[in-house]
């Protein structure tokens, strides 16, 4: 649409309208959900049970509220010019269009000590939902495409990349760069599992031509306790816990067990090792096929030679047995011929309904039928089918496609059903 001169991507909406839009974009979005964040507190006041406080740094600051319904503990010593470590969430007031930062957890940063605390109290809560007892999953056999979470031009990815090229040559890897250390780095790292959930998904690798990702390896080298401290916040706990394949937890340290180590689905004492646990090694692939094949061939010849055995000590007992003997396994055998064909009618008969079954229900969900039925389809401009009308936008052109043809349509107007909740 133009107005004045200029392209606009929507017709005029309603402002109430579009910052509803915002906010639940926001919401949804799992970068600004449950993330990490340390600064400085200002402007700390309580309201109607409700705390209102300012958290900043030399580089920014946001809004923060921490809802009296939250039953949140504050610590006593919180005051301005405090240095927290908060848990929260992004959310919109649309009333003033303000942005804040919902908190459920805060504390004072203090020392290590106090955030192994809050280390301990996140265990422990994790313990309570059941997720450090969650079923592991077990690593693919044969990998076909490897998502390698860590941070770019590093010596831990060097290590990674030339193991895998000696264990596994050509095998698809995608490396995802992110922040393994700093202020910064758990945010970076939720962006990165993200990526490799995306990858993970069929439809996804399809329109990317790749193989889906089946494992993830999570990895950095060594460092002191602070330097690993991204690896035991929540946001990045949280990511690991819905990846939708293996992950492999890859820390390069011995000395304490992180989060991730507890709910990842394989722990691995270095990047390195992560990846002799996770792909093959070529070389002993080829011997163990090699191997089958003998043992494979072998028990085959060692068949047939007791079958020959069989047969022949079947001829000699056929010789010596007497001809009454002779008509009644001649007269059984009849029988179980006449038998094994009726039942083998029978199983092709009964495959044949079910593949026809089969055949008739493929034929009804195919999509012409469905648009012979007097359904329509409707597709955004680049192909894609409109599965949510709040996809689309007004004065988007749409193709609507029927049994015998297509139309073409402009949206007029988005009507969204109201959430339920």
């Amino acid at each position: 649409m133009a107005t004045g001169g200029l392209e606009t991507t929507t017709g005029p909406l309603p402002i109430g309208q579009f910052v509803q839009f915002v906010q639940r974009t926001v919401k949804q979005d799992p970068m600004f959900q449950h993330q990490a964040l340390v600064g400085e507190v200002s402007q700390w006041k309580v309201h109607n049970g409700n705390v209102y406080f300012t958290l900043r740094d030399d580089e920014g600051q946001m809004n923060c509220v921490i809802w009296r319904n939250a039953r949140l503990t504050v610590d006593s010593s919180i005051k301005e010019g405090s240095q927290v470590i908060v848990i929260a969430s992004l959310d919109l007031w649309p009333k003033r269009g303000n942005l804040q930062l919902v908190v459920v957890r805060i504390q004072p940063v203090k020392s290590v000590g106090e955030l192994e605390r809050i280390k301990r109290e996140l265990i422990e809560a994790l313990r309570e939902e059941g997720a450090l007892d969650a079923h592991r999953r077990s690593l693919p056999a044969l990998p076909k495409h490897v998502a390698i979470v860590t941070g770019a031009n590093s010596a831990a990815l060097s290590d990674m990349k030339r193991l895998i090229q000696n264990r596994w040559p050509g095998l698809r890897t995608t490396v995802i760069g992110v922040l393994v250390q700093g202020e910064h780095a758990a945010r970076s790292i939720v962006r990165g599992l993200a990526v490799s959930r995306r990858l993970a998904d069929p439809d996804t690798a399809l329109r990317l031509n790749l193989p889906p990702v089946d494992a993830v390896i999570l990895a950095r080298g060594g460092g002191s306790a602070e330097d690993l401290w991204a690896f035991n916040l929540e946001p990045v706990v949280r990511a690991v816990m819905v990846s939708p394949v293996p992950i492999v937890s890859a820390i390069g340290h011995e000395q304490d067990m992180l989060v991730t180590d507890l709910v990842a689905d394989v722990r691995a004492s270095t990047p390195s090792n992560a990846v002799e646990r996770l792909v093959p090694d070529r070389h002993g692939v080829l011997m163990l096929l090699d191997d089958s094949h003998l043992r494979l061939q072998a028990a085959m010849q060692r068949t047939l030679h007791d079958q020959r055995q069989r047969v022949n000590l079947l001829k000699t007992q056929l010789k010596q047995a007497p001809s009454r003997g002779l008509n009644a396994a001649s007269t059984r055998l009849e029988r179980m011929k006449h038998a094994m064909h009726r039942h083998v009618a029978r199983t092709l008969s009964v495959q044949h309904q079910r593949l026809e079954g089969y055949r008739n229900a493929l034929s009804m969900a195919h999509p012409q039928r469905v648009l012979e039925r007097g359904y329509v389809m409707a597709q955004h401009p680049s192909g894609e089918v409109v599965t949510s009308a709040g996809s689309l936008s007004i004065g988007q052109g749409i193709t609507f496609q029927f049994a015998d043809g297509s139309a073409q349509a402009d949206v007029q107007r988005v009507d969204l059903k109201e959430d339920l909740e």
